[in-house]
């Protein structure tokens, strides 16, 4: 019985999963040089992914990383759909955790552009509703 040929990968995706593994990388040294704890990187939930769970202190911060050429188009890439699943996946975290459901919450972008320092934008958004 002949085997069935696997899909050929798409170059463009994987450079991009490459392009979105070195930004978290990135970010999670930049927030680890600000003192913040690394939780979890690329955490999954059936509701949707965080890019990076961390804590410092009585905070607890549910960061989405975006890599552009250039910051600005970065910032302008996080959607209300993408806010809508990080909430949600942050909703199914506290429920796993339910300890850091005592800590003050917070969500946060980090940018990525090549040869620029990452640009952290602290409450980024609100929780959306849901």
């Amino acid at each position: 019985m002949p085997r069935a040929d696997k899909p050929k990968p798409n170059p463009t995706r994987q450079a991009a999963f490459k392009l979105g593994l070195s930004a978290e990388t990135q970010a999670a040294a930049f927030l680890m040089a600000k003192g913040f704890r690394i939780a979890a990187r690329r955490w999954r939930s059936p509701a949707g992914e965080v890019d990076i769970v961390a804590r410092r202190g009585d905070l607890l911060v549910f960061i989405e990383v975006k890599a552009r050429e250039k910051l600005d188009d970065a910032a302008y890439s996080v959607t209300d759909r993408q806010q809508r699943r990080i909430a949600a996946a942050a909703a199914t975290w506290l429920a796993d955790n339910p300890a850091d459901a005592l800590r003050d919450i917070r969500f946060d972008v980090l940018l990525i552009a090549p040869r620029r320092w990452p640009r952290h934008i602290e409450a980024a958004f609100e929780e959306p509703p849901l």
